[in-house]
């Protein structure tokens, strides 16, 4: 992988972009923004893919596969990913050329220009919360450009131009980018340490959640119940700290959460309460939403107006997402891909399974994650599915790791019964369609490719019989 350094020169003006990893959620919306301003944009992915496809409608050159060949001649400057390599060749000739060759967080830097910007972090829940949080401000008549990690579903992009001087972003801590930003408004929606292979030991993955909430020039809005956050919190001198959460001194506190079906509760701010209900299911969405409303306060609405208005968001793409339903078992998708985004979406999944079981497909993501935390995968899988069906490590930017695969993950199960280590996709499907039975959820886990293996879960069910 490349690390990206920050310290190069941002372009003033860019008339020809290509991103390297075009196709990959925040990079093709980075893209389609830099389409919107009417810049020549062409970029390379190494697979085909929807969001390639619709660039290409959008105006922009794609190709498909990494060569030297796709760096046009009138490219001045190249977008990249951490994901590539070094020796990626259209990277390597876009330094021969000596053209501009920023990461994609210097891209969005440079797309944000000085708007107001809402910065939104944390190891888990910030697609969902930037989501909220851009719905809701839409309904509540303001326009603002944003950048997301995944697709807002009912806006079916992850990123969009507005006419108010507010941005809106999801902002990436893994490596550090996320203090690349002139944040007015940073939300904190969790500090679950991860990435550890950055930022080397928790204490300064701490610290920087703390450096980057106290260099918001507004107002920080951050978790009052996960731990991590209440450690990041202790270290903060912002003068304008909002909390958010079912603690009991929390500034939005949440309560009487019920998740049987979508998620109800009540959020009460200033010695004001308000009953909401959101379409989507989970506990953690509620917490979620309190955050999003917490961020709309500090910009001047009402609890009332604000909680209406994020009760309007309806979800976003690869977060509990179904995909189709054959003979009685429902098959959906989910990006998560650590621990307790994995704990969060089952649990969701749980509240509105009502007599059916759950399944789990996992695809582990990347070696070092994968190898520093099984044990907590397989301990939170068995706790929470019915039964865990588990593919191989989805390397992403890694080079393989010996002996590190999804047989770890299996193999720290406490009752074997529970789990099948299945590499092979096709068998996968086929062995989960033959366990699966009416009432059932299959929901695949992972921020990987594993959402391609649904097609054949589904094929898979539609031919086979329980027991089969």
């Amino acid at each position: 992988m490349i690390r990206p350094d920050l310290s190069l020169p941002i372009p003033e003006s860019i008339d020809a972009a290509h991103f390297i990893g075009i196709g990959g959620s925040g990079m093709s919306g980075l893209a389609r923004m830099f389409l919107e301003r009417g810049i020549r944009v062409s970029g390379s992915d190494r697979a085909d893919s929807r969001a390639l496809r619709e660039l290409a409608e959008l105006g922009a050159t794609v190709y498909v596969g990494h060569d030297a060949a796709n760096l046009a001649d009138d490219v001045d400057t190249v977008v990249h990913t951490g994901a590539i390599w070094p020796e990626n060749p259209e990277f390597l000739l876009a330094k021969e050329r000596g053209l501009h060759v920023i990461h994609r967080s210097q891209a969005l830097y440079w797309l944000i220009g000085g708007r107001r910007l809402v910065s939104v972090a944390g190891a888990h829940g910030k697609t969902t919360s930037t989501g909220m949080i851009v719905t809701a401000l839409r309904d509540l008549g303001v326009a603002p450009t944003f950048v997301n990690g995944g697709v807002i579903a009912q806006l079916g992009v992850s990123s969009g131009t507005g006419d108010d001087d507010l941005f809106v972003i999801e902002a990436d801590e893994s490596d550090g980018t996320f203090l690349l930003y002139d944040t007015s408004i940073a939300l904190i929606t969790n500090v679950d340490p991860d990435h550890l292979d950055h930022w080397g030991s928790r204490d300064a993955f701490y610290a920087a959640f703390a450096r980057f909430a106290d260099e918001a020039r507004e107002a920080v809005v951050i978790s009052s119940d996960d731990a991590g956050a209440r450690r990041v919190g202790e270290q903060l001198t912002h003068p304008r700290v909002i909390t958010f959460g079912e603690a009991a001194d929390a500034t939005v506190r949440v309560t009487d959460i019920v998740t049987d079906g979508p998620v109800s509760f009540r959020l009460t701010y200033d010695g004001a309460s308000v009953d909401a209900r959101l379409p989507v299911p989970g506990a953690h969405n509620a917490i979620n939403a309190a955050g999003a409303v917490a961020v709309l306060l500090t910009l001047g609405h009402g609890l009332e107006p604000a909680v209406r208005a994020v009760e309007g968001f309806a979800g976003t793409v690869r977060r509990f997402e179904l995909h189709g339903v054959t003979r009685g078992v429902s098959v959906f998708d989910d990006y998560a891909h650590h621990p307790t985004e994995v704990a969060a979406a089952l649990a969701a999944a749980r509240s509105v399974v009502g007599d059916g079981r759950l399944i789990a497909i996992q695809q582990p993501h990347t070696y070092s994650r994968t190898q520093e935390m099984y044990r907590e995968f397989a301990e939170v899988l068995e706790r929470y599915a019915d039964h865990t069906v588990m593919l191989d490590v989805y390397g992403a930017r890694e080079d393989p790791v010996p002996g590190v695969t999804g047989e770890l993950v299996s193999g720290a199960f406490d009752d074997a019964s529970h789990v099948a280590y299945v590499p092979d996709w096709q068998a996968a499907a086929d062995y989960t369609a033959s366990v699966a039975r009416e009432g059932d959820y299959v929901i695949t886990l992972g921020c990987g490719d594993v959402y391609r293996i649904i097609p054949q879960v589904l094929d898979a069910l539609a031919r086979t019989t329980p027991g089969e």
